[in-house]
């Protein structure tokens, strides 16, 4: 169950354990819906390396990751602030640091399971679909939850 939308957010900030995979994927696919329109940022609750899968599925849908490095709540935090007012976490662990970081900021947290799939096993070619079936569904969710404000399709 989703929780009520009070508003329309200006800046969000997509979250997942290292900011390899998941939240770099949700925070691109947002950010071509709307590349004036929202302030989107990505991190992760630790420092991963990016993930050479999601760079590839990104680039199948016109995407282009590849610059992406990723940051911690932390360094984010220093180099910039926290000024979001939607946080959306794609794991457990970043679901509990964006609620210890709400204690004292103004944002809304909602709380996206998304599977981690650098753990699908088989060949290339089956690993590529896990991370397809992940991007596939951040689209999906993105666009239902954006599609109040106008959301273009990706």
């Amino acid at each position: 169950m989703e929780a009520p939308r009070a508003r329309n957010p200006q800046a969000v900030l997509f979250a997942c354990g290292h900011n390899a995979v998941r939240s770099p994927m949700a925070e691109s696919l947002l950010q071509h819906m709307f590349p004036q329109g929202l302030y989107v940022r990505s991190a992760g609750v630790k420092k991963g390396e990016l993930d050479p899968f999601a760079v590839a599925v990104m680039a199948e849908l016109g995407q282009d990751i590849s610059g992406h490095k990723p940051v911690t709540f932390e360094e984010l935090e220093d180099w910039e602030g926290l000024n979001f007012d939607l946080i959306i976490t794609l794991s457990p662990e970043a679901h509990h640091k964006a609620l210890d970081l709400t204690r004292t900021l103004a944002a809304d947290v909602e709380y996206w399971p998304t599977q981690d799939p650098t753990g699908a096993n088989g060949n290339r070619e089956q690993k590529l679909a896990a991370y397809r079936e992940v991007c596939d569904g951040l689209l999906l969710r993105i666009r239902r939850r954006f599609a109040q404000a106008g959301a273009a399709s990706v």
